[in-house]
C-alpha cells in the first residue's frame, strides 16, 4: 500500500537488539545503582526525619 507513492514501513534486515544489548544493560546497571544510592540516602541520618521523605516517620499518624 502506497501513501503519496511513499511505502512507510518497509522491511529491512538490520538486527536492532543485539547491537544494543550493551546500552540496555548499561542502562539497568545505572538504574539500579541510583535506585540503591537514593535507597540509603534516604535512610541516612541526615534525611530520615525530613518531612520530605516519604520514609519520614510523622508524628501526626
Amino acid at each position: 500500500m502506497s501513501w503519496f507513492g511513499v511505502i512507510p514501513l518497509k522491511k529491512f534486515p538490520a538486527p536492532v537488539l543485539r547491537p544494543m544489548a550493551p546500552f540496555f544493560a548499561a542502562g539497568l546497571v545505572i538504574a539500579y545503582g541510583i535506585n540503591a544510592a537514593q535507597t540509603s540516602m534516604m535512610a541516612s541520618d541526615e534525611w530520615k526525619n525530613d518531612p520530605r521523605n516519604p520514609n519520614a516517620k510523622s508524628a501526626s499518624h
